[in-house]
């Protein structure tokens, strides 16, 4: 009895495809998986550090423009760069990278891929293989789990209810097609001293069909009163 597995890894070779594309010889196959995770980090780790730059920059502005923006902000979720996932495809001298993204603005600036690139090049020390990096957009973005744990995490560093935070985002997956939403988050909730967990559920979540597609993401979120923890399943269609 209540036996739980990731929904995702559930679910390889029916609804969910991997996330990288290689082979390797198998005292080579940690190395390439080491490299895959790399990657992956520097690519988030940059976009993390021009979203604080940009931030900082909006600081410096009017204080009403600064009001208007960070309710701007506030509404659309504050997904400006939410990364759903990379996708590694490896050929023999050509590293493919394709970013998932909820909302590209920064990525499309003039030289923002160039310097990933080289940001990249430095990481993988890759003197043999170049690099090619693709920007995808997601066609529907609150049907992802990533941009609404992010949402969900920029509402509760700034002080809103958990619970508002969380019907909210169950509110933005209207926009989406989608047959089942769940959230769960669990921690210091409001502050309190005894940690618990809190959950909402709208339409059905088939977690035990295998034909059923279902996006999930584990989030951690950092307060001052210490991490909680988010948790969303989307329940997407049948095959």
């Amino acid at each position: 009895m209540g036996q739980k597995i990731n929904p995702l890894g559930f679910r390889l070779g029916t609804t969910q495809n991997h996330h990288s594309f290689w082979f390797a010889q198998p005292k080579n196959y940690s190395e390439g998986l080491q490299e895959d995770k790399k990657i992956r980090n520097c690519i988030k780790n940059y976009i993390q550090k021009n979203r604080k730059k940009g931030s900082n920059r909006k600081i410096e502005s009017d204080s009403s423009s600064e009001v208007i923006t960070h309710n701007r902000k506030m509404d659309s979720g504050s997904s400006s760069e939410v990364i759903t996932h990379i996708e590694i495809q490896k050929e023999i001298d050509t590293i493919h990278v394709i970013i998932h993204i909820g909302f590209p603005n920064l990525l499309k600036k003039k030289g923002a891929i160039e310097e990933l690139e080289k940001d990249l090049q430095k990481e993988v020390n890759s003197v043999n293989q170049r690099l090619n990096i693709a920007i995808e957009k997601v066609k529907e973005p609150y049907r992802q789990p990533n941009i609404l744990a992010e949402y969900i995490a920029f509402q509760l560093k700034n002080r809103v209810s958990f619970r508002k935070a969380m019907k909210k985002a169950i509110e933005l997956t209207k926009k989406a097609d989608i047959r089942g939403v769940k959230v769960k988050i669990a921690g210091r909730l409001a502050g309190k001293e005894i940690a618990r967990a809190e959950c909402i559920k709208k339409g059905r979540l088939p977690l035990q069909t295998i034909r059923a597609k279902i996006d999930y993401c584990c989030y951690p979120i950092r307060t001052i009163y210490g991490v909680l923890g988010v948790k969303i399943w989307i329940f997407v269609d049948e095959e």
